[in-house]
């Protein structure tokens, strides 16, 4: 396992703490860290830990890349590797290899760094090219600004575009009222 259970079970009461309306809706991921099998483990197919990054820009519009086999706009994410020693690590590998932002572009929300922003559960559809049946995505999502200074550079193999999309336009309804409670108005990112 690249990341110990321990720190993901730590994650998962520090954001429970904040949002004990949501234990119902996250037990599947609690099973799953209670289970034998590896939680991070993209092979563990009845459900694993993925991570994404909910980046804002000065404006407070929030990075979506357009996703190729899905056909659809995501926050940047995805699984987690063998080299990750922490989630938020595995977030912003996940930004760099998708949106070409390196961790030196953005910073954390200061009073979230280290802390997810929200944890979904989501279905993931079969994927016979992959031989993958239908199986659940527990997707630590952590919150960034962005800086000025680097500009988004998409990499082909598994996305084809992205766009700055408003809070109020963002189809993860739950991170946009998130966001929206945290910080009403744009972010000050540095120049």
């Amino acid at each position: 396992m690249s990341i110990a259970r321990g720190p993901i079970e730590a994650a998962v009461a520090t954001y429970l703490a904040r949002h004990p309306d949501e234990h119902a809706r996250l037990q599947p991921l609690r099973n799953a860290l209670a289970a034998e099998a590896d939680p991070t483990s993209h092979r563990t197919l009845t459900g694993h830990v993925t991570c994404g990054a909910v980046v804002l820009d000065r404006d407070g519009r929030v990075l979506h890349v357009h996703h190729r086999v899905l056909n659809r706009y995501l926050l940047p994410g995805g699984h987690i590797e063998e080299s990750d020693t922490n989630l938020v690590g595995a977030a912003l590998r996940e930004l760099h290899e998708e949106a070409g932002l390196p961790a030196t572009a953005v910073e954390p929300l200061p009073h979230l760094a280290g802390v997810p922003l929200d944890i979904d559960v989501h279905p993931i559809p079969a994927n016979a090219a992959k031989g993958e049946p239908a199986h659940q995505h527990f997707d630590f999502r952590f919150a960034f600004v962005a800086s000025a200074k680097h500009e988004v550079r998409v990499q082909d193999a598994e996305v084809t575009g992205y766009r700055w999309i408003s809070r109020q336009q963002m189809p993860q309804l739950g991170v946009a009222a998130k966001l929206n409670a945290l910080m009403p108005s744009a972010p000050s990112a540095q120049q």
